[in-house]
């Protein structure tokens, strides 16, 4: 075995469905690669594989687009951040990401906004589609509801790890969880160019799911300025914990750093992220661990540059305008400093 898959733990999604020791095991599991490493393999996970060889067929349609066809469902366009961002339009740590992306959200209706609704509200709204691609939109919203109804169970599969009722999680979610989509192409880059095709960054949400090509480039920080790649492993999604799991949590579960190395100029890579976050006006409260657990706890590692909010909305949106300043001062000049 690698060096990698001994790093990063491999689960089976279907023992949660077996029996009691099977189900069990699944749960230690889970609970040992969530603390410990913060990100995980999952196999057996039940969302459609032909849907997942459609999505990617897709996606890389959409990039092979004309730029002016992507460039017409631009981010900008959008007070909501949905829509399409050529490569270095999105910035991590100060610095661009050399990846073009597509982003999407809950295809729900915008908010009616007035001098007393909080600026987070902005956040919901419809998403762009690209007309020359009519079956993105249908195949997309399809992904987005089978990855939610996964997602979900397999939040509740964490509340039993962390010997929670299972359903504790599930009133930070509602009717209107907070579901992202990005479909990510990182070109590949000449030696001397820079390398960063994402910089070192955890994710804000809850959890965080990648449906990877047989490109490498994902790098996961196990201990400090230690690095290991997150090879591609076939069958299966990379699982990751967000800072807000983190800190529900106390820090019991981990929300690691991670990255993304260009590919050589001759190569490039595809990468289709899906992210489960609460509702909007959702605040995560601190989960009462029993002691055995409790105790392990390392309490929340919140960047000081970058302190996390247990408001969901206000946390989402402060991360959203950091990423995407065009968008943020064309329709959030009000609250930009």
């Amino acid at each position: 075995m690698s060096q990698t898959s001994t790093t990063i733990p491999l689960v089976d999604f279907s023992q949660f469905s077996g029996t009691p020791e099977d189900r069990e095991a699944f749960l230690s599991q889970l609970r040992y690669a969530a603390r410990e490493i913060g990100f995980f393999y999952l196999k057996n996970h039940g969302v459609d594989a032909t849907l997942l060889n459609d999505v990617q067929r897709v996606a890389r349609k959409f990039f092979a687009l004309p730029e002016e066809e992507k460039l017409a469902v631009a981010m900008i366009n959008s007070p909501h951040f949905r829509g399409y961002n050529r490569a270095a339009s999105e910035i991590t740590r100060g610095q661009p990401d050399w990846r073009e992306q597509f982003d999407l959200g809950a295809e729900r209706p915008k908010l009616p906004v007035s001098g007393e609704t909080p600026a987070w509200a902005r956040l919901q709204g419809p998403n762009q589609w690209p007309e020359a691609l009519p079956e993105l939109r249908p195949l997309l919203l399809r992904w987005q509801r089978e990855m939610t109804a996964m997602s979900l169970r397999l939040l509740r599969a964490f509340a039993l790890a962390l010997r929670l009722p299972e359903d504790a999680f599930d009133p930070l979610y509602g009717e209107k969880p907070n579901e992202h989509i990005k479909l990510i192409r990182y070109p590949g880059r000449a030696a001397g160019a820079g390398n960063q095709g994402v910089g070192a960054h955890k994710d804000s949400g809850f959890l965080s799911f990648l449906l990877q090509d047989e490109q490498r480039g994902l790098q996961v920080e196990v201990e400090e300025n230690e690095w290991v790649d997150a090879l591609p492993v076939a069958d299966t999604l990379v699982v990751n914990i967000g800072e807000l799991l983190e800190l529900a949590t106390n820090g019991y579960l981990r929300a690691t750093v991670h990255r993304v190395v260009s590919p050589p100029a001759e190569g490039e890579r595809l990468s289709l992220a899906f992210f489960l976050g609460a509702q909007l006006d959702a605040v995560v409260p601190l989960f009462p661990l029993p002691p055995e657990l409790a105790k392990e706890a390392r309490g929340d590692a919140s960047d000081p540059l970058n302190p996390l909010f247990r408001d969901v909305g206000f946390n989402y949106l402060k991360g959203r305008l950091r990423s995407h300043p065009d968008v943020a001062q064309r329709y959030y000049a009000d609250i930009v400093t």
